[in-house]
């Protein structure tokens, strides 16, 4: 199991000291390589989701567990370099530098894992995406679809075995859309990665298998 979720909580604190739960879910797992979409409305906590399985926020209660490893158990150094090394991040809004080029945003990604960089595969990775005669350019020089794709190619550089993708094609028009989705779908399928993809998108969703909505195994209104 790529992906297993278990009595996993998160709560916010309002400014008056109300405490609003966001997250309550018993059980949620994904298969190695199984590719799922995750639907619901703008903020449900699909993206807070997301970031308490990276380990970028930290839950109230719970466990997530990817290959094995409890996440929240981690000290914050080594879950920030687990989630460097095995697990894929594509935001809605890229955060791209934008002092650095294509291919350095893609080897800085890379840097994160404290491996050394290899600026051959983050070529070929820019390549694969379409972005091969634009390795030099700086993310203003981009179109909003190129600049998504450098994201993609950065999500993949360190060859994770967990891709999360948070409404990956949002701000991208219907061609750079289906590109995108197909881009993320065929690197996963390749390479044998675990993909979770949220999004609101009814068309998004159709394209997948395997799609859930938050709200059936999310239960904030009944957490502690």
């Amino acid at each position: 199991m790529s992906l297993s979720i278990r009595k996993l909580q998160k709560s916010y604190v309002e400014p008056g000291g109300h405490r609003l739960p966001i997250l309550n879910v018993e059980a949620f797992d994904i298969a190695t390589g199984e590719q799922v979409v995750l639907i619901g409305s703008r903020g449900g906590g699909k993206t807070t989701l997301l970031n308490v399985i990276a380990g970028i926020t930290s839950a109230d209660a719970g466990s997530v567990t990817i290959d094995g490893v409890d996440v929240r158990s981690l000290p914050e150094a080594a879950r920030d370099r687990f989630r460097a090394e095995r697990i894929g991040y594509v935001f809605q809004t890229f955060h791209l530098l934008p002092a650095f080029s294509a291919l350095e945003n893609v080897l800085l990604g890379m840097s994160f894992s404290g491996k050394k960089t290899d600026r051959h595969h983050a070529a070929e990775l820019l390549d694969r995406v379409g972005l091969g005669h634009r390795l030099h350019h700086r993310p203003t020089k981009l179109s909003v679809g190129e600049q998504q794709r450098v994201a993609v190619a950065r999500s993949l550089a360190n060859r994770p075995s967990l891709l999360l993708a948070d409404e990956p094609t949002a701000n991208v028009d219907t061609a750079n859309q289906d590109l995108i989705l197909d881009l993320i779908r065929d690197a996963c399928s390749e390479n044998n990665v675990s993909l979770l993809m949220v999004t609101h998108s009814p068309e998004v969703a159709s394209r997948f298998e395997r799609v859930e909505k938050l709200s059936d195994f999310n239960r904030p209104e009944v957490a502690a």
